[in-house]
């Protein structure tokens, strides 16, 4: 026949939704196993009572909380696995009830804390604190024991009750691990964004690239606002980031708006926020883009598109470091470094009357003028080649080099678009290419036939199929260093026709050894 299982007392109905309430009320684990132990002495009468936990790594028990007991007595409150009552019910996972302390020899009283008391009235349970199969700490409580009332009901109720200090101490296990999985995610993540962003993730070898890196390192370790100057696809973007992951603000928000990109009406709403009600739509309030960047940096790029109403705004945040969101009346104070990039001529825009001059020599601080590429011969090769690793791992081709015809044409474009020009070509010989060398034909038309003017000519198919030819010996003596037999024998062909070609196209293939 089944035991049935008696129905809970309405003062344990009480303590049971209390001590829930106690537990999931507070993220502090000893704060709610505290306000554990003070409602079962509240509720039930239980006298002392301590939760303890195990250290899985050292196999020792210790008393994480206590009532009725002193802090002194606490700290001697420790155990090895099966040493006690403690030690035995953790180490089984099975609980026990002492009617009477005197009756037990395993009791050990190691606090001391029942030194003065009557053991032979006593009466101490001791159950298990489970996670799963594993046993993780022990509630234990001690009660008068008059007789009357059933111990094993005691025992009962005190297994609930673990149960769910259980959940609370798995839960907060959980969190406490995820924690910290985020905090060393968050710490790469920055390791990787300072390197992305260091001095050596910008190009350059050139004597103005070699300048530019002066300037950053100058102006880095400062709060000083920075202007970037030059034409579009130069790197501006990529040299703000390497101000601020090099600055004091490095740990703090880098956040970034494109101006031209932003309708006239919406840059004040983006740049300060607003408030509930400020405009139709506006259903809630919402941070601009300055509070989101305080105690960071803020980089405005395509600066010279603010429309003057929105420059005397920008002005006030940069002077007096606070601002008004959009419909409201409160300041809001921020602190916030600047930098701003333009591809347009300030300096001409306060003379035409399209820019505030006090914002422009407020900007001016710190200007840094990035040169086009056309201004950096010496650094083309060098961008090309760091493209081509880049794109050829990206989209898993085995592609070594760029042939010297090809390279010939890269060198001798203008190059209107700069950096970002030169990138996407690379990517696009990179996706045409289908051996291990970009040949001039995977390049755009633009630099196939580009001469130092930048102007597109017409080519015979006769002079097409020649360049080929000629760029294919070309290849061919690189990697047979200079060696005639081999060229031909590569390209499948006799030395003797292998040869006349090298004669009529001018090659020296010791030039190539």
């Amino acid at each position: 026949m089944t035991e049935k299982i008696p129905s809970p007392k309405p003062n344990e109905i009480v303590c049971l939704y209390e001590i829930t309430n106690a537990i999931h009320s507070t993220f502090e684990l000893r704060k709610s196993l505290y306000k554990v132990l003070d409602l079962l002495a509240e509720h039930l009468g239980m006298n002392r009572g301590s939760i303890t936990l195990l250290d899985p790594e050292t196999s020792e028990i210790h008393i994480e909380v206590a009532h009725g007991i002193s802090s002194e007595a606490k700290t001697k409150g420790r155990y090895k696995l099966g040493e006690g009552i403690t030690g035995r019910v953790i180490e089984s996972g099975r609980p026990l009830a002492i009617p009477r302390l005197t009756d037990e020899p395993l009791f050990l009283d190691r606090t001391g804390a029942r030194r003065l008391v009557d053991k032979s009235k006593i009466a101490f349970i001791c159950v298990p604190i489970k996670d799963g199969r594993s046993v993780i700490g022990a509630l234990s409580v001690d009660r008068l024991f008059d007789g009357t009332s059933s111990i094993q009901e005691d025992v009962r109720l005190l297994s609930i009750i673990s149960s769910l200090i259980a959940q609370k101490v798995s839960m907060l296990e959980k969190i406490n691990r995820e924690k910290d999985q985020l905090s060393r995610e968050n710490i790469r993540l920055k390791k990787e964004l300072t390197k992305k962003y260091s001095f050596s993730s910008i190009i350059g070898n050139s004597r103005k690239m070699q300048e530019i890196f002066h300037l950053i390192s100058q102006v880095a370790k400062s709060n000083a606002n920075v202007l970037l100057l030059g034409e579009s696809g130069t790197g501006k973007e990529l040299v703000a980031n390497a101000i601020h992951y090099n600055s004091l603000r490095a740990s703090n928000p880098l956040v970034k708006v494109n101006c031209a990109a932003l309708p006239g009406n919406l840059v004040e709403a983006e740049l300060f926020g607003y408030e509930k009600g400020a405009f139709t739509g506006a259903t809630r309030q919402k941070a601009g883009k300055f509070e989101l960047a305080n105690n960071g940096t803020i980089f405005l790029d395509e600066i010279g598109s603010l429309i003057l109403e929105s420059q005397g705004k920008l002005l006030r945040v940069l002077q007096e470091k606070e601002m008004e969101r959009l419909g409201g009346t409160q300041v809001v104070k921020v602190n916030v470094r600047l930098i701003a990039a333009t591809n347009i001529d300030l300096a001409e825009a306060v003379e035409k009357g399209s820019f505030r001059e006090d914002l422009f020599y407020r900007l001016n601080v710190y200007p840094i003028y990035l040169p086009p590429l056309r201004e950096r011969e010496a650094d083309i090769l060098l961008l090309a080649d760091y493209f081509l690793e880049k794109y050829a791992e990206e989209y898993k081709k085995d592609i070594r080099r760029i042939s010297t015809p090809a390279i010939d044409a890269l060198t001798r474009y203008h190059w209107p678009g700069n950096v970002r020009e030169l990138e996407n070509c690379i990517e696009r010989a990179v996706l045409l290419c289908e051996d291990q060398v970009i040949h001039s034909y995977h390049l755009p038309m633009t630099l196939q036939t580009a001469e130092d003017t930048g102007t597109q000519q017409s080519m015979s198919l006769e002079d097409a199929v020649s360049r080929f030819e000629k760029e294919l010996i070309i290849d061919a003596l690189k990697s047979s260093r200079g060696n005639m037999r081999k060229a031909a024998t590569a390209l499948e062909t006799t030395e003797r026709i292998f040869g006349y070609k090298v004669k009529k196209y001018g090659v020296n293939p010791k030039q190539y050894r």
